[in-house]
């Protein structure tokens, strides 16, 4: 007997955040993201927790800085614009070492834009989120078992490490209906909050959570410390999936729900005879740069295609990973539109060569 639900991807994130011990979100309705919003608000008051709507992004990401700080499990969620708000927010989070889990069900943009499906937070997820020297842990699922599955491991990974992570999805993930098992998560061994500000009572010296610093010596010593956690991240959660990579003379390199419709097109083109395979980041920082340069010293890789739902943002990541050894091209689709195996297998044709 299948232990599987079926559910939307928002809906799935947001039963994985209550499995996960999360009793408090804070976020403000903005499609395509609403269902999650929606769920929460239904179901954690059932278990004790909390759902509310704030009057703004900025509001909302505030008030999880202040969860955060006291040691509770805490997650909001928004699309594309709401996260720009939040970007501040981020920021002070990150500067006082907060853990908590980020929610972006991308839609297209710039500004406004529209309400269908994208991949142009990339940059903004993985470079630009917030003012400062920062990172925070960008985590890309393909399917909504992922979506389930990433969000119990995001909450692990900020406790871990006392930063945010960012579930970076789009619209067609939040929508799309596919079947769920809530016990395919790993188990991870988690610190204790001993940092939080929970009342002391005395018997400790009080904690004090804060991303001011006026001595600058101080400040360059804290985020140069913070760096060395990242460089512990980068060397122990990097997450990726290959497909079809032993023999290809291209490697299609894409992440989230493009993945999904370029391994259709790797399949297509192998049953046409050309040697192509998928190299799939599921972390977009850190991103799997050591695992794409190893692709790249192959003698049979002769080039890279970058597809994704925006202009081009992760392509010189992969040109910074395998050090320009290869060509690396781009196609992708903006706006809302998601692209089709027959146009990602049209460019698979166009590059499988080398140079174009």
């Amino acid at each position: 007997m299948s232990n599987k639900l079926l559910m939307k991807g928002n809906e799935a994130i947001a039963e994985a955040a209550i499995r996960s011990g999360c009793k408090l979100f804070f976020g403000y309705p903005i499609t395509p993201q609403t269902e999650l919003s929606e769920y929460l608000a239904k179901n954690m008051p059932k278990i004790g927790g909390l759902s509310l709507q704030a009057e703004s992004e900025v509001a909302a990401i505030n008030m999880v800085l202040g969860a955060a700080a006291a040691g509770a499990r805490v997650i909001t969620s928004s699309s594309s614009p709401g996260i720009s708000l939040k970007g501040e927010g981020i920021s002070y989070i990150v500067g006082s070492d907060l853990p908590c889990v980020i929610v972006n069900i991308q839609r297209g943009g710039p500004g406004l834009g529209g309400i269908q499906p994208a991949q142009s937070d990339y940059n903004q997820a993985t470079k630009a989120l917030g003012h400062g020297d920062m990172h925070i842990i960008v985590l890309a699922p393909a399917s909504v078992q992922e979506m389930a599955t990433l969000t119990g491991e995001a909450f692990d990974l900020a406790d871990i490490y006392r930063m945010p992570v960012m579930i970076l999805a789009d619209g067609a993930l939040g929508q799309m209906m596919e079947p769920v098992d809530f016990e395919a998560k790993a188990v991870r061994e988690l610190p204790e909050k001993g940092w939080a500000c929970t009342g002391h009572d005395g018997k400790r010296k009080q904690n004090v959570v804060n991303s001011l610093y006026i001595d600058p010596a101080v400040l360059e010593k804290t985020v140069v410390d913070r760096f060395k956690k990242y460089e512990e991240v980068e060397q122990n959660e990097v997450k990726y999936e290959e497909y079809l990579t032993d023999d290809a003379e291209i490697i299609v390199v894409s992440y989230g729900i493009t993945a999904r419709i370029a391994k259709t097109a790797v399949k297509n083109a192998r049953a046409n005879g050309m040697k192509v395979g998928l190299f799939r980041p599921i972390t977009l920082y850190p991103f799997p740069s050591k695992q794409l340069d190893a692709l790249a010293d192959k003698v049979d890789v002769k080039t890279f295609l970058s597809v994704e739902m925006n202009m081009g943002q992760m392509v010189n990541d992969i040109k910074v990973a395998i050090n320009c050894k290869k060509n690396v091209y781009h196609f992708g689709r903006t706006g809302g539109v998601i692209p089709t195996p027959d146009e990602i297998l049209t460019n698979i044709e166009k590059y499988i060569g080398g140079v174009k």
